[in-house]
């Protein structure tokens, strides 16, 4: 029964990873700055390469607060290709970004496609961001 109780717990945390990475785009797209900063860890840190950088989670809502200011919106995260390594309440992962855009006609623009590289941890029984690395890997407009 240990065995498939590991293997239970397993299932488990990597859906409950895979939901934080789709709430991380569905909140920024939202602009639900309060549910994002929730996704982090109390003393986590951002590095979005030059677009943002912080340290906690306050620090994390606030400097992204001023990131989006202006923005009108209408931007859409698709997210795949999570990969994650689990190590008890720690794990690593990177996942896969694009954003889409609505073009000045209306019509979807690829606005850039990078990855976040991870550092999590299992935080008051729930996980959370520990560290995470922004990385572009074709820039464009956000770039």
């Amino acid at each position: 029964m240990d065995a498939l109780e590991e293997r239970l717990q397993r299932v488990e945390d990597l859906l409950e990873i895979h939901q934080l990475f789709v709430d991380y785009g569905s909140h920024l797209d939202r602009r639900d700055l309060n549910a994002y900063s929730e996704l982090f860890a109390d003393d986590a840190e951002l590095m979005l390469g030059p677009v943002a950088r912080a340290k906690g989670r306050d620090e994390i809502k606030a400097t992204m607060t001023k990131v989006l200011a202006g923005s009108g919106g209408g931007s859409f995260h698709v997210i795949s290709s999570p990969r994650v390594e689990l190590d008890g309440d720690r794990a690593t992962s990177e996942v896969m970004w694009t954003v889409v855009e609505r073009g000045d006609d209306g019509k979807p623009n690829v606005s850039a496609i990078g990855r976040h590289v991870d550092d999590l941890v299992r935080e008051r029984g729930r996980w959370r961001i520990a560290k995470r690395r922004g990385l572009v890997d074709i820039p464009g407009s956000m770039a």
